[in-house]
């Protein structure tokens, strides 16, 4: 039964990185492209943390993944707010 809900978050996981990137594909300016791609991607990697984790059946490594997670949302967070700050500076919203 683990094993089914820990492959769902990991295919949901996989369904937001594939929504995020049809978004900075499709949308039409700078700040829409950097919102859907940041949430998608940040929802998208924490579902496909929590299914990895699942899966490894190790808290260590469970632990792991949460540190990888937050990581990755405070250097993604950080990176969306430089380029949306040159982009607001270059008149590119």
């Amino acid at each position: 039964m683990i094993d089914v809900v820990a492959l769902l978050l990991v295919f949901a996981g996989l369904v937001f990185f594939a929504a995020g990137s049809i978004g900075l594909l499709r949308l039409p300016d700078v700040c829409s492209r950097l919102h859907a791609l940041t949430k998608a991607d940040n929802l998208g990697l924490g579902l496909l943390a929590a299914g990895l984790a699942l899966l490894s059946g190790s808290v260590l490594m469970a632990l792991k993944l949460l540190l990888v997670w937050l990581l990755v949302l405070a250097g993604s967070a950080a990176a969306a707010h430089l380029i949306a700050q040159q982009a607001v500076r270059r008149g590119k919203h």
